[in-house]
């Protein structure tokens, strides 16, 4: 496993500080848009990255967590062609160029409502961190663009696009790691039925154009954010994609609370224990990138950088403590 961030930087300072916070690995992204990167913008990229001793694991395609209006592929979901087809055909062609530049994964999300919540709560020491409690939502908040998707479009927009990139991806050896919807939301909301709110909604997706180049951006908060009891709950469901190596990428984040009623916590905090999920990650042979998301905003003169700073130490420290078999 290694310690990873998917922080755009600022400027080399921060290639520069992940170097020296441990940091080995990262999903960093060049200027402009992914449907315009050349392959000589990727080799750029990758050596530029690498001149800081850091590992260009991981980009992300033009299909982000944003709400559909935002997005850079729209009509993929809105399932609109012939406009799709050719946003599928340039995704397919810039995986072929990550191939092509040795960048080995690309993440991805097939969101349309993005990330909903309600308002920020406090947290340890008054950092104030997102929540989502279902009572405080507005439930008559208007559908996106994209009017009312139900279950079974949602799921054929889906299987269209695996159809067209799983075998390019398979064929060039890139992971495809697709980030869950966060959170679960019930059936409707917003005219959507989210299918990759569910962790059964997750396990077909896998298993759909089954290769061992598609599988999840496992975000273990929003995974979390799905169950009932995430505590007791977290470590079968790792169990699962884990042993069927499904697992491209780790956002390795906590909460407390469970399904439809949470606030998001440092990972040290929350309702999963996560040093033991770590155990687990290695239990089931996983072996890429292990990164912080969504921490809490506290009182700092820079108070993302100190944050993320704080959870590249825990995890570090999580992995050297596994390593050397200690706890």
């Amino acid at each position: 496993m290694h310690l990873g961030t998917q922080i755009q930087p600022r400027d080399d300072t921060d290639y520069r500080m992940w170097a020296q916070l441990g940091v080995t690995h990262v999903c960093v992204d060049p200027p402009g848009n992914p449907h315009d990167w050349t392959l000589e913008t990727l080799l750029r990229h990758r050596d530029h990255v690498a001149s800081f001793g850091l590992c260009l694991d991981m980009v992300q395609l033009p299909l982000s967590s944003r709400v559909i209006e935002q997005q850079q592929s729209p009509h993929i979901l809105l399932g609109k062609s012939p406009e799709r087809d050719r946003e599928i055909d340039s995704i397919c062609a810039l995986i072929e160029r990550l191939a092509q530049a040795g960048i080995p994964a690309a993440k991805y999300n097939l969101n349309i409502i993005g990330i909903p919540r309600t308002p920020l709560e406090a947290g340890r020491g008054g950092a104030m961190a997102e929540a989502f409690r279902w009572e405080l939502a507005d439930h008559n908040a208007p559908p996106t663009m994209a009017g009312v998707v139900d279950e079974a479009e949602n799921w054929a927009r889906i299987e269209y696009f695996l159809a067209r990139v799983v075998p390019v991806a398979t064929a060039n050896r890139i992971r495809l790691a697709c980030h869950p919807h966060d959170p679960y939301t019930p059936p409707g909301y917003r005219g959507v039925t989210r299918v990759l709110g569910t962790v059964a909604g997750l396990q077909r997706f896998v298993l759909m154009h089954e290769s061992p180049y598609h599988g999840l951006n496992f975000c273990q908060g929003s995974v979390g954010e799905m169950l009932d009891d995430p505590g007791a709950e977290i470590f079968d469901v790792i169990r699962w994609f884990g042993t069927r190596n499904k697992l491209f990428n780790v956002h390795f984040r906590n909460i407390a609370g469970g399904k439809l009623s949470f606030r998001e916590t440092f990972p040290d905090e929350g309702a999963m224990d996560m040093a033991r999920s770590l155990a687990v990650y290695r239990e089931v042979g996983y072996q890429h990138m292990v990164m912080p998301d969504h921490v809490p905003q506290i009182d700092a003169r820079d108070p993302s950088g100190t944050a993320f700073a704080f959870c590249y130490g825990y995890i570090r420290a999580l992995m050297d403590a596994l390593a050397s078999g200690v706890g």
